[in-house]
């Protein structure tokens, strides 16, 4: 079991029979952890981004950022239950989302400007982690946790996209000022 859990010989996982090969889902599993990590601190970071968010673009960012941390909330959870499905144990603390996220944590109050960045390049980082993982997927013949990869990148390259637009805004009103 490589997915950086911890646990004894009273919690073993019952192997799931999916009729794919148990070494492939295990991969799959350990990079749907750090997935899960991910996402978990992208979800952490935007909602303080949404309590700490000023400027005069508080209104949009403040529900922009809400509605991607409820979004992110429920990535997690199916990330999560897709581990479990495949018969490995979820990651479920902070140590180890830390130990498996390569997502840099923010422990101070950015500008709005800079909080969109931050937003931004993390959603494309998970893109692009996703993306690697979804080549195992396809190796190891997991269809179904291809199709959750899929619809988590397309989420996040829209997230993505729609935060850089606000940059974008930023900078066409500081031309026209």
């Amino acid at each position: 079991m490589d997915v950086a859990v911890r646990h004894n010989k009273k919690t073993e996982s019952v192997a799931a029979d999916l009729g794919l090969k148990p070494k492939e889902l295990a991969k799959v599993a350990t990079g749907l952890a750090g997935v899960m990590a991910d996402t978990y601190l992208l979800y952490l970071k935007t909602q303080n981004f949404h309590w700490n968010v000023t400027g005069p673009m508080f209104g949009e960012l403040h529900a922009l950022f809400e509605q991607q941390y409820g979004d992110l909330a429920m990535a997690v959870d199916e990330l999560a239950e897709r581990i479990r499905a495949i018969g490995e144990f979820a990651p479920g603390s902070f140590a180890q989302f830390r130990k498996l996220s390569k997502i840099a944590d923010e422990e101070d109050v950015l500008s709005a400007e800079r909080m969109i960045e931050q937003a931004s390049a993390d959603n494309e980082h998970v893109v692009r982690r996703m993306r690697e993982l979804f080549e195992q997927t396809e190796e190891a013949g997991d269809v179904e946790t291809g199709d959750i990869l899929i619809r988590r990148m397309q989420y996040h390259a829209k997230q993505a996209w729609m935060l850089r637009s606000y940059l974008h805004r930023v900078e066409d009103g500081a031309k026209a000022a």
